[in-house]
């Protein structure tokens, strides 16, 4: 990623727990952002992150760092989606805000943060990241360029061991994998593939984890009977790293991409990534490996901060993930939800 010539707006921190320490900071750090302050309930966290990676400032509180910025700065707030209304009611009018997904904790909710950010004309985006991973951007040049034609199959499977254990504000959510984890996954093939027409899906429990509103999903993306798109997840298989996988599959009328992304196996040690692609030309195909430079975390949260950065200084009208393409991929996982209380069909009404 070219960020030679890219503005700099100084950025402010809220929160200082384990996605700003291991993606948000250095991820900016990568990319020689300016972090001018940090603030967080439990001071201390936040004074060990400002020592770490040389934050300028330490506030004691959100209205002291909003009275000391203003509109200046690029407000990074990584909290959990309940908090969200709460901030950006204290943040100031026409400010710009990067808000740490899921947009919400519902559609509902959604909808709410929607209208009071448009109420205080907040520049706002969600930190939908994944769509800026390295690999992700690389295979959207391949298919730009016409490389897999058209795109006929996008698989995204997951099956891991996921300790959970890591985030406790989790264990009370009354929605939890899809919207805390596959929603990356939803929003991934929206940026591909745009709105699907529907969605069906089935999100599931396990034995081992039942303080967890659910830990497995399965859902269809439904672009019509020429394209499936699908998302597969287990975050309960724990016997050894040996057989976890993490993978993007697209397949195309000429060719297709298959990506390992290696940060979800053997969690939170992880493995390299892969990229995988093959050519259909002159009959004759085989696949090749591609390297490339960087990953998931934390260089997509480059991506996600650099469309505020690039939205701020007027060089972009809207970010890519500004909160209006959020709410669709907010209402795909609404329907998602909805699909999983009241879809299928009874075998016994139709004996």
């Amino acid at each position: 990623m070219n960020i030679k010539h890219e503005p700099n707006i100084p950025i402010c921190i809220i929160g200082a727990g384990g996605i700003v320490a291991d993606a948000h900071l250095p991820a900016y750090k990568i990319a020689n952002y300016t972090v001018k302050g940090i603030v967080n309930r439990n001071k201390a966290k936040a004074v060990a992150l400002a020592e770490k990676f040389g934050i300028e400032k330490v506030y004691d509180s959100l209205e002291e760092m909003v009275t000391d910025n203003g509109t200046e700065v690029i407000y990074d707030f990584a909290l959990p989606a309940s908090e969200i209304i709460n901030v950006l009611e204290r943040l100031p009018d026409e400010a710009t805000v990067l808000i740490q997904k899921p947009y919400g904790e519902s559609l509902d909710e959604a909808k709410a943060i929607h209208k009071l950010a448009y109420q205080k004309h907040l520049q706002a985006g969600v930190n939908f990241q994944m769509r800026f991973a390295p690999y992700i951007l690389e295979a959207k040049r391949m298919i730009a360029d016409g490389l897999l034609g058209d795109i006929v199959d996008i698989e995204v499977y997951v099956n891991v061991h996921t300790p959970w254990n890591l985030w406790e504000f989790l264990f009370v959510k009354e929605r939890m994998e899809i919207n805390y984890h596959s929603i990356h996954y939803v929003d991934l093939i929206r940026s591909f593939l745009g709105n699907p027409k529907k969605v069906l899906a089935r999100t599931f429990k396990h034995p081992q984890a039942l303080q967890l509103a659910s830990v497995k999903s399965n859902i269809i993306m439904d672009y019509g009977d020429l394209v499936r798109a699908v998302i597969h997840t287990n975050h309960n298989h724990n016997y050894s790293p040996q057989k976890q996988e993490s993978y993007v599959k697209i397949e195309g009328t000429k060719g297709a991409i298959k990506i390992g992304f290696g940060a979800l196996i053997n969690y939170p040690h992880g493995i390299p990534d892969t990229f995988e692609y093959i050519h259909l030309e002159d009959g004759v195909a085989e696949w090749k490996t591609k390297p490339l430079h960087g990953t998931w975390f934390p260089h997509a949260f480059i991506g996600t901060m650099r469309e505020m950065q690039r939205a701020k200084a007027r060089i972009i009208q809207k970010p890519e993930n500004s909160i209006d393409d959020a709410l669709m991929t907010m209402a795909c996982v609404e329907a998602a939800y909805i699909s999983n209380e009241k879809d299928g069909i009874a075998v016994s009404t139709l004996i």
